[in-house]
């Protein structure tokens, strides 16, 4: 139990040296082991259960970087070969759970959501830990540990849906691209075209918008077409229900402007056979709103006036790990969401604990830390106080940003965004 858990906070901490990655022709074929658990607890405890293995046709991820260097996530899966006990392949994520975890409503109930998430399939027994981080150590410890045997009868191999898939832009190799994926909610059978056209103008949207613009070819772009009973989302505070293919609305943890789903399994089944290394989930409204978690997925409205901003900030969220800048708008997470006394993990938001490794290294030189927003220092990059949901104590690179406010991304994000696409092309940066 002790290595495991060495092994989960020197990925966080960035002290081990995981530059030697591991090779996939000796541990993996070139397809998928989709892992659904559940997640279980409160703010006092959580707790997570196997719900079931599947075999899935397609690996979209790289077959080079294996083992994750960033330390982002709430939570982190780490595959180990059973014979040798070597850690083959490991990625951090986050959950929407993790962020139940962290309301008042958490405070006085117990609630389990399902999860999932998908390993490339293994040749031989395997060892599957789930971790968890603490948020008031950042460290991490075990939450579930699978033997699983590749060979076993208890893994599903049964084909789901094929639902329609449009390919929208294609640059080549899976393994050597990265496979983003709109998925289609609450477009009904006569929608259909309208969600290929919206997949298509959000596409447009993410290669307009610096740094993506740079590396276009660096990307495939997949629409899948779900069909939904009804038109739209919920709005549960105004009392809307609708019947839609992946259960989102508004109102997550009482916030109007949350649009989420908390069931993964549906999302799942929508991309078993496409390549998928993103999700966006596309939603037939035009009302503000959406949201978006760390290699987990990313929504947003079609039709708002705000749509094409939303949709890149959510996916900042999703993709490359970015935080929210903003520090005066409601959210219904504790004040203690990030404790003062801790690095967050985010590359774009810090509280001096360890800045050397945020973006000290790329500020002007002699920009004081902290940095004064004033007419010196406000249109440059710095430290400036505010961000993450809280006035005080926590600091952002700029003054605006898109994570704070839908202005361009500022270079702390870009970094973290070419880093990311540089990962899961196969390229070191």
């Amino acid at each position: 139990m002790k290595r495991v858990i060495l092994i989960a906070f020197c990925t966080v901490a960035s002290l081990c040296n995981l530059s030697a990655q591991t090779s996939f022709e000796k541990y993996f074929e070139d397809k998928s082991l989709r892992i659904d658990f559940a997640l279980s607890g409160n703010s006092e405890f959580q707790a997570a259960a196997l719900q079931q293995l599947r075999e899935e046709p397609i690996w979209a991820g790289p077959k080079t970087n294996l083992i994750d260097k960033f330390g982002y996530g709430g939570y982190y899966i780490n595959v180990y070969d059973k014979a040798t006990e070597t850690l083959i392949y490991s990625r951090g994520f986050n959950t929407l759970f993790e962020e139940w975890l962290t309301t008042d409503q958490a405070k006085t109930e117990t609630q389990s959501w399902n999860n999932g998430l998908q390993i490339p399939y293994p040749k031989a027994p395997v060892t599957v830990e789930i971790t968890a981080r603490n948020r008031a150590t950042s460290l991490f410890s075990p939450l579930l540990r699978l033997e699983v045997d590749p060979t076993s009868i208890f893994i599903d191999r049964s084909p789901l849906n094929e639902n329609r898939i449009t390919q929208i832009q294609h640059k080549g190799d899976s393994h050597e691209k990265i496979d983003l994926v709109f998925l289609a909610e609450g477009y009904t059978a006569a929608d259909q075209e309208k969600f290929a056209a919206d997949a298509r103008r959000f596409t447009e949207s993410l290669f307009q918008t610096p740094p993506f613009d740079k590396h276009r070819d660096a990307f495939n772009v997949w629409g899948v077409h779900l069909v939904s009973e009804e038109a739209g989302t919920d709005i549960s505070g105004k009392g809307v229900f609708r019947n839609t293919a992946l259960n989102s609305g508004y109102y997550t943890f009482g916030v109007d402007r949350y649009l989420t789903t908390q069931d993964m399994k549906p999302i799942r089944d929508a991309v078993w056979n496409v390549p998928c290394d993103a999700i966006f989930i596309l939603v037939n409204t035009d009302t503000y709103g959406g949201g978006g978690m760390y290699n987990f997925y990313a929504m947003g409205t079609a039709d708002n006036e705000r749509t094409a901003v939303v949709f890149v900030h959510e996916f900042g969220h999703s993709f490359a790990g970015l935080a929210d800048e903003y520090f005066s708008s409601e959210v219904a997470y504790s004040d203690d969401f990030y404790p003062l006394n801790i690095e967050p993990w985010e590359p774009n938001i810090t509280t001096l604990v360890d800045f050397d490794h945020k973006w000290k290294n790329i500020l002007p030189a002699g920009t004081p830390i902290p940095t004064p927003l004033d007419d010196a220092h406000r249109n440059s990059l710095g430290v400036f106080e505010g961000g993450g949901y809280l006035a005080k104590g926590i600091y952002r690179p700029v003054d605006h940003c898109m994570m704070r406010d839908y202005a361009p991304f500022c270079p702390a994000c870009s970094r973290a965004i070419e880093r990311m696409i540089q990962f899961l092309t196969d390229n070191d940066y």
